[in-house]
C-alpha cells in the first residue's frame, strides 16, 4: 500500500484568522468578460521582430547573442550600472545575489515586512532568517529609523525594497551598512528607472535585483536581472546562474550553482523592451499625473508622499482609502470598480501575517504595514492605458464616493 502523502498547506488557526481578518483583503471581486486589466505588457513589432530573429537563429535556450546584448542595454539604460546579469525570475535574482555574497544558515537579513513574499522567501532559500522592519507611514518604504535596532552579530545584509516604484531612503541605509559592515541588496523589482538623489536604483547598493515579469515596466514575460558596479560580483553571479560550471573542465563544479539562466528568446523580447524603455517609463509617470489630477481632493483618498530626492516611476498607481471620509471601505470600492469592469489589486499582505511565517513573528507587531494592507490597493497602471480609460476609472471612483456618503 502506498503511504506517501504530500505536505499539507500551512493554515492559520480560525482564532488567529478572526483576529486579523479586518486587516486582510477579501476574496477577489468577480469581473465581467470585458474589463480594464490592472496591467498588461506593451508589445510592438520591434519585440516580434527580435524574437523571430532569435527563433530563426536556432539559439532558443541560454546561448545566442541576445542575452549579452540585453544585459548591456539594461545595465546602461535602466540601472546605469557597469554590469547586469540576466536570470529567470526576480525571485532568482534576489536568491542569487544573496548566494553570491555567501549568505546562508545562521545569518540574518533585514527586510521590510511590507513587501511581496519573494523577498522573504529568497532569504529563506539560503537558510538565513529574515528580520522584519515596519514601513514608513509616508513613503511606505522600509522605516530607516528602525533598522539599526534590528542588527545583531548574525546580520549580514539589508534588503531595502523600492515599493511600488518609489526609491527607499538609501543614504542612511548605506551609512548603517558601512557602520556594521553589511551588504546592501536593493530589491528593485517594482522600480525600474526610479531614482534617489539622481542615482538610478539598482546601482546604489552592492547589488540590485529586478523583476521582468509581464506586469513590470520592461518585461521578458518571466525573468529577472541583477545589477552591480563590481566586476568580481558580476563574474560570480554569471558563474552561479549556470550551475557553476568550471571554465576549465566541463561538468566540474567548485561551487553550489543554480539553473537560473534566461533564454535567448526572452532576452530578445527584453532587449526590444529596453530600447523602448524611456517611452514605457514616461507612460507610467503620465498615468500617475492624470490619476492625481482627477482624484486630488477626493475625501478619504491618499497617495504616498514623494520626497524631493526621489523620482517615483509609479509601477502601479497606489492609494489608501479611509472609509470614514470616503464613504465605503477599500474592499467595497474594489467590488464597485470590478462591477464597472475595472480590475484592481489589494496591497501586499505583510510577511508577519503570512501563514508560512506567522509562527516565527506572531509576537511582533508592525502597525504601519498592517494599516497599509487594510487600506491600500492599486489601480490599472499599464503603459498602454489611455487617457480615456483613466478618466473613466476616476469617474467610477468618484461615483462610489458619492453613493457611499449618501447611504
Amino acid at each position: 500500500m502506498n503511504t506517501k502523502t504530500l505536505p499539507k498547506p500551512t493554515e492559520l488557526e480560525t482564532r488567529v484568522l478572526r483576529q486579523i481578518s479586518h486587516i486582510l483583503p477579501t476574496e477577489e471581486p468577480p469581473l465581467p468578460k470585458k474589463y480594464i486589466p490592472v496591467c498588461e505588457p506593451s508589445i510592438t513589432t520591434k519585440e516580434a521582430s527580435y524574437v523571430k530573429q532569435a527563433l530563426l537563429s536556432g539559439w532558443i535556450s541560454s546561448g545566442g547573442t541576445f542575452v549579452e546584448q540585453f544585459e548591456r542595454a539594461f545595465a546602461k539604460k535602466v540601472a546605469n550600472t557597469r554590469y547586469a546579469v540576466a536570470v529567470n525570475s526576480g525571485t532568482s535574482a534576489i536568491h542569487l545575489a544573496l548566494s553570491a555574497l555567501g549568505i546562508g544558515p545562521s545569518d540574518e537579513v533585514i527586510i521590510p515586512t511590507f513587501t511581496m513574499i519573494a523577498t522573504a522567501n529568497a532569504v529563506r532559500y539560503t537558510g538565513a532568517t529574515p528580520i522584519l522592519v515596519d514601513a514608513d507611514p509616508e513613503t511606505w518604504n522600509i522605516d530607516v529609523k528602525q533598522i539599526e535596532s534590528k542588527i545583531t552579530k548574525q546580520t549580514k545584509a539589508i534588503i531595502p525594497v523600492h515599493i511600488y516604484g518609489s526609491a527607499a531612503d538609501m543614504n542612511p541605509i548605506l551609512k548603517i551598512a558601512k557602520k556594521y559592515n553589511l551588504w546592501v541588496i536593493e530589491d528593485a523589482a517594482e522600480a525600474q528607472g526610479a531614482e534617489y538623489q539622481g542615482k538610478r536604483v539598482g546601482g546604489i547598493g552592492d547589488l540590485g535585483a529586478f523583476s521582468l515579469y509581464a506586469n513590470k515596466i520592461a518585461t521578458t514575460g518571466e525573468g529577472g536581472m541583477i545589477t552591480t558596479n563590481e566586476k568580481k560580483l558580476a563574474e560570480r553571479l554569471k558563474l552561479l546562474r549556470d550551475h557553476a560550471f568550471s571554465t576549465k573542465r566541463h561538468f566540474w563544479h567548485n561551487f553550489l550553482g543554480y539553473g537560473y539562466r534566461i533564454t535567448n528568446l526572452q532576452a530578445a523580447l527584453g532587449l526590444a523592451q529596453t530600447e523602448r524603455f524611456t517611452a514605457l517609463l514616461q507612460a507610467r509617470i503620465r498615468n500617475a499625473k492624470l490619476y492625481i489630477k482627477h482624484l486630488r481632493g477626493t475625501p478619504g483618498l491618499s497617495f504616498p508622499v514623494i520626497k524631493p530626492e526621489v523620482r517615483h516611476v509609479y509601477w502601479m498607481f497606489s492609494l489608501l482609502v479611509d472609509k470614514k471620509k470616503f464613504g465605503v471601505s477599500k474592499n467595497q470600492l474594489r467590488r464597485f470598480l470590478a462591477k464597472a469592469g475595472i480590475e484592481t489589486r489589494s496591497f501586499f499582505i505583510p510577511m508577519h501575517l503570512q501563514p508560512i511565517y506567522y509562527k516565527s513573528y506572531k509576537r511582533q507587531h508592525f502597525p504601519v504595514a498592517e494599516h497599509l494592507c487594510q487600506m491600500g490597493f492599486y489601480l490599472p497602471s499599464a503603459s498602454t492605458l489611455t487617457q480615456k480609460q483613466i478618466a473613466y476609472i476616476a469617474r467610477v471612483i468618484k461615483e462610489a464616493h458619492r453613493k457611499g456618503t449618501k447611504s
